[in-house]
C-alpha cells in the first residue's frame, strides 16, 4: 500500500536564526544557522618537565576524556592542538588538564591543572583569538610544582570560532582517527578536454614483411582510459585516419598520452601487434579557447621489443594535432542536475553574478544505518560548481544537529545546488568501510527568489528494491544574493553552454564517454583527499547511472508528456463543446469575435500577446513560494512494483540467470530503451520550459516575458501586420553568412527555463 503523500511534503520551518530576524541587514558569515556554543580547549606546549619522558596531556571534563598526541623523549614538547565540548552536554564544573607520562606504558601523572567552568571567558566574533598563559602544574594534592608549566587557552565561542573546523570535539570520542569526522572543503580538479586529432602515419615497418592489406589503427592511452580509432581503409604502409579521440584531462596532468600503431592479425579478433609508439607529456601540449584548428606535428614513433625495451631503428612518423580544449564546459553531472556551466579556461568567464549561501541545521527522523550496532553516524555533502563542502559527522544520532553554513559564488542561475546525506561507515577502521545513503535535496537557483531566505524541512527518501522509504528529514536555510540585476538579467540572452559546444558540438556518444572519464577523475581525485570523499557519495551526488532504463522513469515522463499535452486536448474539448453549441451565450459570443478578427486581422497578434499577458498577471499572486522538491507521485515511485524495481536495480549488464543470447538481446533492449527514456524526458523537459514562462517558477524570466508581452501588444497594434509577418520571413529566409551559428534568444530563453526535473527521484 502506498505511503501517504503527506509524509513526503516539503515543510516551512522558523529556526531561531540572526538572517531571519533581519533580513535587510548585512549578511553575516553565520546568520543561516542556529548559534551553538562550544568550550575551546587550546593546548599549545609545556616545558620545564621533569626528567626525560614520553608526555601527553588527557582532558577530563566530566564524563568526556580526550588525549593530545604523545611526544616521546621531550621535556619541552608541542602539541598545538584545539578541543570543542559542546556546552549544552558540559555537566561538571571545573576542566581538568593532566600531563601524564606514558614511558614504559604506565601514563604515570606529571601534573595538572585545573579550571573553573564559570570563570571560562567569552570570545565573540569577531575577536580577536584569546592569548594563551602559562600554567603552573599541580600534584594530585594541589600543590604548585617547583617545574614544570603548560601553555594553554580556554573560551567560550560559537561555530563561527576559527578553531572550530580543525578542533577535536567531543562528539568523536571513542573514533581511531577523528580526521575522518571533521568538516572539510573540497574542490574538484580542474578538467581539460584533450582532443587528438589522428591524421595520418608514413614509413611503418610491419613484423611480417610477406603481410597484405594490413589492418592498421592507432590505440590512445591516458591513464587507466583507453580508446582507438577506425581501421585506416587504406591497407598499406602509409595509412590515414583523419579521426578525433577524445580524452578528459585533469590538472595537474601526472600522466602522458602514450599512442602506439597497432596491427590487427586476425580479422574477427581483438589481436593486434604493435609497430611503434610515442609517449607525449601533456604540459607541452596546446591549450585553445576558440575552434582554430591545432598545428598539426609529426612525431617519430619508437618500436618496442619484446621484451618491451624500446628499439632505436628506422623511424616511422605519425601526424596528428593535440590540444586542450578550454573552450568546453566538461560535463560531469547530469545535464539538467548541472551545477556549473563556465568553460575551462578562465580567460573566458564572466563576473559573478551573486553569492548563494547554504545553512544545513539539523536532520530528524533518520533511520539506523548500523543495524548491528543500531547507530547512524551522520554527515553532509553538498555540492555547487566545482566545490565540495563536508559537514562534521555527528556519532550515533538520530537527530543530529550541525548548524554549519557555506557559500558559493554563482555565475548562471540556470544551476542546481545538491545536497546529500550519508551515514559514515565504520569509523572504527579509519574509514575503510562503505558510506551508506542516506537521502538527496535539489535546489534550482532560478526558483530562489533574491534576497529571501529559504528554510524548509526537505524529506530524504531513498527508492530501494523493496519500495519507496522515507530516511527522515533534513533542515536547511538558503539564501541567493544578487550582486548585479544587469548582469543577471543578461544571463538568460546568453547560450546555456560555451560557445565551444555550438561551433563546434560533439555527439552525445562523445559526451556520454567523456562524461563517464570525468565522473571517475574526480572520484579518484577527491579520494586522495584526507579525509577522503568516497566513490560511492561522488556517484550518487553526480548521478552516475541516471540514464539506465528503467519501466518506472518512463513510466513517469509518458506522464509527463500527457501533462503537456493535456492543454492542447482541452482546447479541443472546448471547440467541439462551441462546435456542438453547448453553451449558446458562449458559441454566439465567439462567433462574433471571430467575424471581428476576420475584419480586422492586425489585432490577431496585439489580442493574443494581450491574453498571454493577463495570464501571466493573474497567476502573479498564486506564484510558487517554495522550492520545488522530489515529488514523489510525480517520480512514479508509490506506484512502482517489486518487479519493476527488481528490474530498476539490476547492474547492467544483467545478473540474471539464463539463456546467454536472451541475456545478451534484453540487455541490448535496455541500453536502446535507456537512451529512448532520455529522449522522452528531453521532450517533456522542452514542454514545461513552455509552460514555466508565465508560472513564476522563475521569477525573473516571467517578468522578462511578461514585459516582452506588453511591450509586443504595443508594436503590433501600432504596426501593420503584414509588416511582422514580412520580417520574420525574410529574417528566418536570410543567408547562411549573416547567421552567427549561435542559438537565437528566445531559444536561449527558453532553455534556462526551470522543468519539472528537479521534482523527479
Amino acid at each position: 500500500m502506498a505511503k501517504p503523500k503527506e509524509e513526503f511534503s516539503l515543510k516551512e520551518t522558523k529556526p531561531n536564526i540572526s538572517g531571519r530576524k533581519n533580513t535587510r541587514s548585512s549578511m553575516t558569515r553565520h546568520d543561516l544557522v542556529e548559534q551553538m556554543q562550544f568550550m575551546f580547549v587550546k593546548i599549545l606546549k609545556a616545558k620545564d618537565l621533569p626528567g626525560i619522558c614520553d608526555p601527553y596531556v588527557e582532558l577530563i571534563l566530566g564524563n568526556y576524556k580526550g588525549t593530545t598526541r604523545f611526544i616521546e623523549k621531550k621535556s619541552n614538547p608541542e602539541w598545538s592542538q584545539v578541543f570543542a565540548f559542546k556546552k549544552e552536554r558540559i555537566q561538571a564544573s571545573a576542566l581538568e588538564l593532566v600531563v601524564r607520562d606514558k614511558a614504559d606504558g604506565s601514563s604515570n601523572m606529571i601534573g595538572k591543572v585545573m579550571f573553573n567552568i564559570g570563570d571560562i571567558p567569552m570570545r565573540v566574533q569577531p575577536d580577536s583569538p584569546l592569548a594563551p598563559q602559562w600554567y603552573r602544574l599541580e600534584d594530585g594534592n594541589g600543590v604548585k610544582l617547583r617545574g614544570g608549566e603548560l601553555m594553554v587557552a580556554v573560551w567560550m565561542g560559537t561555530q563561527a570560532d576559527d578553531a572550530f573546523s580543525d578542533a577535536w570535539h567531543s562528539d568523536a570520542a571513542g573514533v581511531v582517527s577523528d580526521m575522518y569526522t571533521r568538516s572539510k572543503i573540497y574542490h574538484s580538479p580542474r578538467l581539460w578536454y584533450l582532443r587528438v586529432n589522428v591524421i595520418e602515419a608514413r614509413d611503418l615497418v610491419l613484423r611480417d614483411r610477406n603481410r597484405k592489406n594490413p589492418e592498421i589503427f592507432v590505440q590512445a592511452t591516458l591513464g587507466k582510459f583507453v580508446l582507438r580509432t577506425r581501421v585506416s581503409q587504406n591497407m598499406n604502409m602509409n595509412p590515414m585516419w583523419n579521426e578525433d579521440i577524445m580524452f578528459v584531462a585533469a590538472e595537474p596532468f601526472e600522466e602522458p598520452l602514450v599512442l602506439s600503431v597497432e596491427d590487427k592479425l586476425y580479422p574477427n579478433k581483438e589481436e593486434s601487434v604493435s609497430l611503434g609508439r610515442i609517449v607525449i607529456p601533456l604540459e607541452d601540449s596546446m591549450k585553445r579557447v576558440d575552434n582554430t584548428p591545432a598545428c598539426s606535428t609529426w612525431y617519430n614513433l619508437v618500436q618496442v621489443g619484446g621484451d618491451q625495451r624500446e628499439v632505436m631503428r628506422f623511424s616511422s612518423k605519425l601526424e596528428m594535432r593535440i590540444s586542450l580544449d578550454g573552450g568546453y564546459h566538461v560535463l560531469d553531472e547530469a545535464t539538467n542536475y548541472s551545477s556549473d556551466l563556465m568553460c575551462t579556461s578562465k580567460l573566458l568567464w564572466r563576473p559573478a553574478i551573486g553569492l548563494l549561501q547554504l545553512g544545513i541545521l539539523n536532520a530528524t527522523g533518520l533511520q539506523v544505518m548500523k543495524a548491528k550496532e543500531k547507530r547512524t553516524d551522520a554527515y553532509c555533502v553538498a555540492k555547487y560548481g566545482t566545490k565540495w563542502v563536508r559537514t562534521r559527522t555527528i556519532l550515533d544520532s538520530l537527530a543530529p544537529q550541525w548548524n554549519q553554513q557555506f557559500s558559493w559564488d554563482v555565475y548562471d542561475l540556470c544551476t542546481v545546488l545538491t545536497i546529500g546525506v550519508f551515514d559514515n561507515g565504520h569509523l572504527e577502521e579509519a574509514g575503510k568501510g562503505t558510506h551508506e545513503r542516506i537521502g538527496k535535496v535539489r535546489i534550482r537557483l532560478s526558483t530562489l527568489e533574491s534576497g529571501r531566505i529559504y528554510t524548509h524541512s526537505y524529506p530524504l527518501l531513498v527508492l530501494q528494491p523493496s519500495g519507496l522509504k522515507k530516511m527522515g528529514e533534513i533542515e536547511l536555510a538558503v539564501r541567493f544574493s544578487c550582486a548585479s540585476w544587469t548582469d543577471m538579467l543578461q544571463t538568460y540572452s546568453l547560450p546555456l553552454l560555451p560557445k565551444m559546444h555550438y561551433l563546434s558540438p560533439l555527439s552525445v556518444y562523445q559526451l556520454d564517454s567523456l562524461r563517464h572519464q570525468a565522473t571517475i577523475i574526480t572520484s579518484l581525485r577527491l579520494s586522495r583527499a584526507e579525509p577522503p570523499l568516497k566513490k560511492e557519495v561522488i556517484d550518487y551526488m553526480l548521478d552516475v547511472g541516471s540514464n539506465m532504463w528503467s519501466i518506472r522513469k518512463a513510466k513517469a515522463n509518458y506522464d509527463r508528456v500527457l501533462g503537456i499535452f493535456s492543454g492542447i486536448h482541452a482546447l479541443i474539448k472546448c471547440a467541439e463543446h462551441i462546435r456542438n453549441w453547448t453553451n449558446t451565450y458562449i458559441t454566439i459570443t465567439v462567433h462574433l469575435l471571430f467575424l471581428f478578427v476576420v475584419f480586422h486581422p492586425e489585432l490577431i497578434l496585439p489580442i493574443m500577446f494581450a491574453l498571454l499577458f493577463l495570464v501571466g498577471f493573474w497567476r502573479y499572486g498564486n506564484r510558487p513560494r517554495h522550492p520545488p522538491h522530489l515529488d514523489t507521485m510525480l517520480s512514479g515511485a508509490e506506484s512502482t512494483n517489486v518487479e519493476e524495481l527488481d528490474e530498476e536495480f539490476d547492474s547492467f549488464p544483467s545478473r540474471k540467470t539464463g539463456h546467454e543470447v536472451i541475456r545478451r538481446r534484453y540487455d541490448r533492449l535496455r541500453g536502446i530503451a535507456g537512451r529512448m527514456q532520455v529522449v522522452l524526458g528531453d521532450l517533456a523537459t522542452q514542454g514545461e520550459r513552455v509552460q514555466s514562462l508565465t508560472t513564476w517558477r522563475d521569477p525573473r524570466a516571467t517578468f522578462i516575458f511578461t514585459c516582452f508581452c506588453l511591450i509586443a501588444t504595443l508594436c503590433t497594434y501600432c504596426f501593420p501586420f503584414r509588416y511582422w509577418i514580412m520580417c520574420t520571413g525574410l529574417y528566418v529566409l536570410r543567408h547562411p553568412r549573416l547567421r552567427s551559428g549561435l542559438p537565437s534568444v528566445p531559444q536561449n530563453f527558453l532553455r534556462r527555463m526551470p522543468a519539472r526535473t528537479d521534482s523527479m527521484l
